[in-house]
């Protein structure tokens, strides 16, 4: 297998140059030297060792992108549609850049330690932390933070966030200005600074400006695995003082959606129904759902970029962005007011 040297020897240009084409940072080399740099290393089915760049440059290329949020079934994170969309996009951009992603749950403090010591890792990619021990212990690790869904507010850290409060507003509004007034929110234990909390801050705020109570029997807070949700659906069969229900995932909501069907309720028409996200699977249920969307993919690729121009020392590289929201109305809600 010939090296790098080998490839600059035979192409005649330096070992830099060679790098920066298989880099894909060739804009200052003569395309018909791209050219003849490329066909040699097609030539060889050269591959760069990453071992040996590591030691050389003292850089991996791997990003590991960490789950703190614990499963509440073995593999979920990975089946998961939301994450699903966000480790795609994420590995898109990555690949764009040439660097490589790790994916890995780490439940406590030993285990992130753990795998800080036996991988050197260039920047860590995380969702949904909080600040705890976890995070400082994190924060020890001195590694380049990217943070998805978190309020931590740290000049230390990067982040992409979503316009979260105003999707819970969205949501709880669309149901108002079609007549409903006995809505229930139904999401993941709602931590203080966390995402939910400020769907629901969102949530409360649409109600409060019309002047709507909302009683704590009217918030539930649960997994949002799909069996989960059909078990909640089921209890909310039972309720004949509801009409509406805004769900902080549409993974939630398709779950509730199969549980009421089950139980023979009407969707929309005993129970009107808002999820989440807007994943593939918002398009398939029967009705199809009406959700708060947001560009899943697109925020995966920002994340991706926004780390590495910080590691690259891009310059004006930006250090957080906040993700516009909108609702997408399907077939899910029904008109009280029409009635």
């Amino acid at each position: 297998m010939p090296t790098i040297k080998d490839i600059a020897r035979e192409a005649g240009v330096s070992v830099t140059t060679i790098s920066n084409v298989i880099h894909g940072r060739s804009s200052r080399v003569a395309p018909e030297t791209v050219e003849r740099i490329n066909g040699i290393i097609r030539k060889y089915n050269y591959t760069p060792n990453m071992s040996a760049r590591a030691l050389v440059n003292k850089s991996s290329r791997i990003i590991g992108v960490i789950n703190h949020l614990i499963p509440h079934v073995a593999g979920s994170f990975l089946v998961d549609p939301f994450h699903g969309a966000i480790l795609g996009g994420i590995e898109s951009k990555l690949r764009e850049y040439d660097y490589h992603m790790m994916i890995r749950t780490v439940e406590n403090e030993d285990e992130l330690i753990s795998l800080f010591g036996n991988w050197n890792f260039d920047g860590v990619i995380l969702t949904g932390l909080f600040n705890d021990r976890f995070f400082e212990k994190l924060m020890d690790m001195g590694k380049p933070i990217l943070l998805l869904d978190s309020y931590i507010d740290n000049e230390k850290i990067l982040s992409v966030r979503l316009e979260d409060f105003r999707g819970g507003y969205l949501a709880a509004k669309h149901l108002i200005d079609k007549g409903h007034r006995d809505i229930v929110f139904a999401s993941p234990p709602i931590h203080p600074q966390g995402v939910i909390h400020e769907r629901f801050l969102g949530f409360q705020s649409a109600l409060k400006e019309a002047d709507i109570p909302l009683p704590k029997k009217n918030i539930y807070e649960q997994e949002i695995h799909i069996d989960d949700g059909k078990s909640l659906g089921h209890r909310l069969s039972e309720r004949r003082d509801i009409s509406a229900v805004v769900t902080t995932a549409d993974i939630l909501a398709a779950g509730i959606m199969a549980g009421l069907r089950e139980k023979g309720v009407k969707i929309p028409d005993d129970i009107s129904l808002i999820g989440f996200d807007d994943v593939d699977i918002s398009r398939l249920t029967y009705p199809q759902l009406t959700t708060i969307h947001q560009d899943i993919h697109l925020r995966g690729q920002l994340a991706a970029g926004l780390l590495v121009d910080s590691l690259e020392g891009k310059k004006g590289a930006k250090r957080r962005l906040t993700m516009p929201v909108s609702l997408v109305e399907r077939e899910s809600v029904r008109s009280l007011t029409e009635i």
